[in-house]
């Protein structure tokens, strides 16, 4: 019984980890906030504290709900640098390909399975630490956000740098600082975000998993 009613509370919580991706994705405004040519998101923050409370395998599947709903978005509200992230969606000369899949889905579904990675060995690596776990959590949300946007500003230079910087009217040699800067203006304060949200909600469905084993 006790397996039966964890495993239906798991898969409670991964419907409404969705429905919230989904619900945030999808007004405006909240979950994609548009910041010239880039955006800033807090998608992520679910997609991490799924992970670690659901485990790697959830926390992938709720990535992957993060990496459509971003494609989703990006062909229905499309900016200058959608191309990045859609091989449908072309600014001119300037258009998508295949790779535009690998950066919308592999760092988000990487969101999904690193924060608990990195939440586990922390915690063993910590055991004899007062205050492990908020350690632990606090790290743990940094480090999924931080997978998020190094990932894909790293796979936009590789995959798309001369493209993006036509697109976006900057020079080729200064798209490095370009793309740093977005790093820090956006990358730092979603960081932030996920590490309190991270540690305060986990706490919260630790307690809630723990009576019902």
């Amino acid at each position: 019984m006790a397996k039966t009613s964890k495993k239906s509370l798991d898969m409670a919580q991964l419907a409404l980890f969705t429905a919230l991706i989904l619900l945030l994705a999808f007004i405006p405004g909240i979950g994609y906030i548009p910041l010239g040519v880039t955006r800033a998101t807090i998608i992520h923050v679910p997609v991490i504290i799924g992970s670690i409370v659901l485990g790697p395998k959830k926390g992938a599947i709720l990535g992957g709900v993060f990496g459509l709903s971003s494609f989703i978005m990006n062909m229905i509200t499309p900016s200058v640098t959608s191309f990045v992230f859609s091989p449908f969606y072309q600014v001119g000369d300037v258009g998508g390909n295949p790779l535009s899949l690998v950066i919308c889905f592999v760092p988000r579904i990487l969101v999904g399975i690193v924060p608990y990675f990195v939440y586990v060995g922390l915690k063993k690596l910590l055991a004899k630490l007062k205050g492990n776990d908020t350690v632990s959590l606090v790290i743990a949300g940094i480090c999924g956000a931080m997978t998020n946007t190094i990932l894909v500003m790293s796979m936009i230079y590789l995959f798309f740098g001369d493209a993006y910087a036509r697109a976006t009217n900057i020079e080729s040699n200064a798209l490095i600082g370009a793309i740093l800067a977005i790093v820090g203006v956006n990358g730092v304060p979603e960081a932030i975000v996920a590490a309190i949200l991270t540690c305060a909600v986990c706490k919260v469905l630790f307690k809630i998993q723990k009576k019902h084993n």
